[in-house]
């Protein structure tokens, strides 16, 4: 249970681009948590396997001696989760998804490409965090800020497309 759960149903052991992979995975997940529940529900659930991912992930690094192994992706269904319940944050029905308006699918997607930019380039706070957090929290700090990063970006740049709309 330990190996699936922190390879989010063995995602991670892609052989090419495992973090991109897993964060494929959650991306659907957490938008079926959205149209379902809402961001509350998704928030907390996120913070819920966080925090269990931290411990498992300690558990798997005491035995195997490897930090941050590549084919852990728990961070990356966090670090999207936290993306998606800050945007777009809103309860939809599923026949709403595709409503421009409503702004779901493309704060969806923008969270989902500027989450992997901030996962990979790891600027600012982001890299120091990846860099020098040990353990379990270390493997998720870095992606659970990056996905509030992504989701606050997110939803200001749709605020922004909102705006330029509004002067034509």
């Amino acid at each position: 249970m330990n190996w699936f759960f922190i390879t989010l149903g063995y995602s991670g052991l892609s052989p090419k681009a495992p973090g991109t992979v897993g964060t494929l995975v959650s991306l659907p997940l957490g938008m079926l948590i959205l149209i379902y529940f809402d961001a509350q529900t998704l928030f907390l659930a996120t913070l819920l396997i966080s925090i269990i991912a931290i411990r498992e992930i300690n558990k798997y690094e005491e035995k195997s001696g490897i930090h941050d192994d590549k084919r852990i992706v728990i961070d990356e269904l966090a670090g999207m989760w936290f993306a998606l319940s800050v945007a777009p944050a809103i309860s939809v029905s599923l026949s709403e998804v595709t409503d421009w308006q409503n702004g779901f699918l493309v704060q969806s997607m923008l969270s989902f490409l500027l989450f992997r930019y901030f996962d990979i380039a790891k600027p600012s706070i982001i890299g120091r965090l990846d860099r020098e957090a040990k353990g379990g929290v270390g493997v998720m700090a870095d992606d659970i800020i990056a996905g509030f990063v992504a989701g606050i970006l997110s939803a200001v740049i749709w605020q922004g497309i909102l705006q330029i709309q509004n002067l034509f």
